[in-house]
Protein backbone atom coordinates (compact mmCIF):
# COMPACT_ATOMS: atom_id res chain seq x y z
CA UNK A 1 0.00 0.00 0.00
CA UNK A 2 2.89 2.38 0.80
CA UNK A 3 4.45 1.94 -2.65
CA UNK A 4 1.12 2.54 -4.34
CA UNK A 5 0.61 5.79 -2.44
CA UNK A 6 4.16 6.91 -3.28
CA UNK A 7 3.56 6.14 -6.97
CA UNK A 8 0.30 8.07 -6.85
CA UNK A 9 2.00 11.12 -5.30
CA UNK A 10 4.79 10.99 -7.90
CA UNK A 11 2.16 10.82 -10.67
CA UNK A 12 0.28 13.79 -9.19
CA UNK A 13 3.53 15.77 -8.95
CA UNK A 14 4.38 15.03 -12.60
CA UNK A 15 0.92 16.16 -13.72
CA UNK A 16 1.16 19.37 -11.67
CA UNK A 17 4.61 20.16 -13.14
CA UNK A 18 3.38 19.54 -16.70
CA UNK A 19 0.31 21.71 -16.18
CA UNK A 20 2.47 24.43 -14.65
CA UNK A 21 4.79 24.33 -17.63
CA UNK A 22 1.88 24.57 -20.08
CA UNK A 23 0.45 27.58 -18.22
CA UNK A 24 3.73 29.37 -17.50
CA UNK A 25 5.95 28.60 -20.49
CA UNK A 26 7.01 31.88 -22.08
CA UNK A 27 5.69 32.81 -25.51
CA UNK A 28 8.68 34.05 -27.48
CA UNK A 29 7.55 36.59 -30.11
CA UNK A 30 10.61 35.78 -32.22
CA UNK A 31 9.30 32.23 -32.60
CA UNK A 32 5.55 32.79 -32.76
CA UNK A 33 5.17 36.20 -34.47
CA UNK A 34 5.84 34.69 -37.89
CA UNK A 35 3.93 33.67 -40.96
CA UNK A 36 4.80 30.77 -43.25
CA UNK A 37 6.08 32.01 -46.58
CA UNK A 38 4.31 31.33 -49.86
CA UNK A 39 0.82 30.94 -48.42
CA UNK A 40 -1.80 32.13 -50.88
CA UNK A 41 -4.68 29.74 -50.27
CA UNK A 42 -6.63 28.10 -47.45
CA UNK A 43 -4.95 25.12 -45.78
CA UNK A 44 -6.01 22.74 -43.05
CA UNK A 45 -3.17 21.27 -41.01
CA UNK A 46 -3.15 18.68 -38.26
CA UNK A 47 -2.35 21.29 -35.60
CA UNK A 48 -3.73 24.42 -37.22
CA UNK A 49 -5.26 26.25 -40.12
CA UNK A 50 -4.54 28.93 -42.70
CA UNK A 51 -7.29 31.09 -44.17
CA UNK A 52 -6.90 33.81 -46.79
CA UNK A 53 -9.70 36.37 -47.10
CA UNK A 54 -10.28 39.51 -49.14
CA UNK A 55 -9.62 42.68 -47.15
CA UNK A 56 -10.57 46.31 -47.39
CA UNK A 57 -8.69 49.16 -45.74
CA UNK A 58 -10.26 48.61 -42.30
CA UNK A 59 -10.62 44.81 -42.32
CA UNK A 60 -7.58 44.16 -40.12
CA UNK A 61 -8.71 46.64 -37.47
CA UNK A 62 -12.24 45.17 -37.48
CA UNK A 63 -10.87 41.64 -37.18
CA UNK A 64 -8.54 42.79 -34.39
CA UNK A 65 -11.55 43.99 -32.36
CA UNK A 66 -13.32 40.66 -32.90
CA UNK A 67 -10.25 38.67 -31.88
CA UNK A 68 -9.62 40.77 -28.77
CA UNK A 69 -13.21 40.18 -27.64
CA UNK A 70 -12.54 36.42 -27.60
CA UNK A 71 -12.19 35.05 -24.06
CA UNK A 72 -8.63 34.28 -22.90
CA UNK A 73 -7.08 36.00 -25.95
CA UNK A 74 -4.29 38.57 -25.75
CA UNK A 75 -1.97 40.15 -28.30
CA UNK A 76 1.56 38.75 -28.27
CA UNK A 77 3.33 40.93 -30.84
CA UNK A 78 2.73 43.34 -33.69
CA UNK A 79 0.05 45.93 -34.28
CA UNK A 80 -2.71 46.69 -36.74
CA UNK A 81 -0.66 49.68 -37.92
CA UNK A 82 2.31 47.39 -38.70
CA UNK A 83 0.01 45.13 -40.71
CA UNK A 84 0.72 41.97 -38.71
CA UNK A 85 -0.48 40.90 -35.27
CA UNK A 86 -0.02 37.65 -33.35
CA UNK A 87 -2.47 36.64 -30.61
CA UNK A 88 -2.37 33.97 -27.91
CA UNK A 89 -5.61 32.20 -27.00
CA UNK A 90 -5.55 29.79 -24.05
CA UNK A 91 -7.94 26.89 -23.58
CA UNK A 92 -10.37 27.26 -20.70
CA UNK A 93 -9.46 24.29 -18.52
CA UNK A 94 -5.88 23.30 -19.24
CA UNK A 95 -4.55 26.66 -20.46
CA UNK A 96 -3.03 25.27 -23.67
CA UNK A 97 -1.79 28.21 -25.80
CA UNK A 98 -2.77 28.56 -29.44
CA UNK A 99 -1.16 31.24 -31.59
CA UNK A 100 -2.89 33.11 -34.39
CA UNK A 101 -0.99 35.45 -36.69
CA UNK A 102 -2.89 37.79 -39.00
CA UNK A 103 -0.99 39.60 -41.74
CA UNK A 104 -2.20 42.04 -44.35
CA UNK A 105 -0.92 41.19 -47.84
CA UNK A 106 -2.21 43.66 -50.42
CA UNK A 107 -5.96 43.16 -50.74
CA UNK A 108 -5.94 40.04 -48.54
CA UNK A 109 -5.55 38.98 -44.94
CA UNK A 110 -3.69 35.76 -44.22
CA UNK A 111 -4.75 34.17 -40.92
CA UNK A 112 -2.55 31.40 -39.50
CA UNK A 113 -3.80 29.67 -36.34
CA UNK A 114 -1.79 26.87 -34.74
CA UNK A 115 -1.33 24.93 -31.53
CA UNK A 116 1.89 25.14 -29.54
CA UNK A 117 1.69 21.70 -27.97
CA UNK A 118 0.77 18.42 -29.62
CA UNK A 119 0.48 17.13 -33.14
CA UNK A 120 -3.23 17.78 -33.43
CA UNK A 121 -5.45 20.60 -32.22
CA UNK A 122 -8.64 18.57 -32.88
CA UNK A 123 -9.90 21.34 -35.19
CA UNK A 124 -10.00 23.99 -32.47
CA UNK A 125 -8.00 26.56 -34.43
CA UNK A 126 -10.04 26.03 -37.60
CA UNK A 127 -13.27 26.49 -35.65
CA UNK A 128 -11.98 29.63 -33.91
CA UNK A 129 -10.60 31.25 -37.08
CA UNK A 130 -13.71 30.47 -39.10
CA UNK A 131 -15.85 31.90 -36.27
CA UNK A 132 -13.85 35.13 -36.42
CA UNK A 133 -14.26 35.28 -40.21
CA UNK A 134 -18.02 34.66 -39.90
CA UNK A 135 -18.29 37.48 -37.32
CA UNK A 136 -16.26 39.77 -39.59
CA UNK A 137 -18.49 39.07 -42.58
CA UNK A 138 -21.66 39.46 -40.51
CA UNK A 139 -20.59 42.87 -39.21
Amino acid sequence: MGRLMMLLWVLVAVVVVLLGYIRLAPSDPVVWHAMPEGISEDRDRSNGVVRVIEAGPDTLSRLDAIILSTPRTKPLAGTVEEGMVTYVTRSAVMGFPDYTTVRREGDSLVIHGRARFGRSDLGVNRERVEGWIDALQAG
